[in-house]
């Protein structure tokens, strides 16, 4: 006698589970956040140039205060002239003088993407890889002064200057 196979609900349903199981796992394996990559080697710093040391010796050092009660502390590297430590918090940064267009005193630390910039009223520290300030309004009282006689006097306004100009 011919024995035929035919389908048992329970094969169905384990087929069906199988299947919906295959497609769950395929989704959470799509969905799970990829593998950051491991950090770069310490790239050798190269020397810095006789204009870079010449930015460095108008670089503040001492503490600042910054606003909402943080507090940067910047001090030069004893090991390498020329080089700073910036600290905020637990964050430590080696930085270094970098040339500006605009007169402004940068300092970089390229491994960790952290930026240290001094104007004359004040200074910041800012975050290339979050692209967002870490410290902002930071001051001592050298730039505090400075500060506080720009808003006693401040200079001339943009259309103030365009009157003056003769045609």
């Amino acid at each position: 006698m011919p024995t035929t196979t035919t389908p048992r609900p329970y094969h169905r349903a384990a087929w069906l589970l199988i299947a919906a199981l295959g497609v769950h796992t395929v989704g959470w394996a799509q969905s799970q956040p990829a593998r950051a990559a491991p950090p770069a080697p310490p790239v050798a710093e190269a020397p810095l140039t006789e204009s870079e040391l010449a930015l460095a010796e108008r670089v503040y050092v001492g503490a600042k205060r910054c606003e909402l009660g943080r507090s940067v502390q910047v001090q030069a590297a004893a090991d390498a002239p020329g080089h700073f430590h910036v600290t905020l918090g637990t964050q430590n940064y080696r930085m270094r003088p970098v040339p500006t267009a605009t007169g402004a005193l940068r300092l970089e630390d390229r491994a960790q993407g952290a930026v240290w910039l001094q104007l004359a009223n004040k200074s910041m520290l800012m975050s290339q890889r979050s692209g967002r300030r870490l410290a902002d309004e930071c001051a001592n009282d050298t730039q505090r002064a400075a500060a506080q006689a720009r808003r006693l006097n401040p200079g001339p306004g943009l259309f103030d200057v365009a009157k003056n100009v003769s045609p």
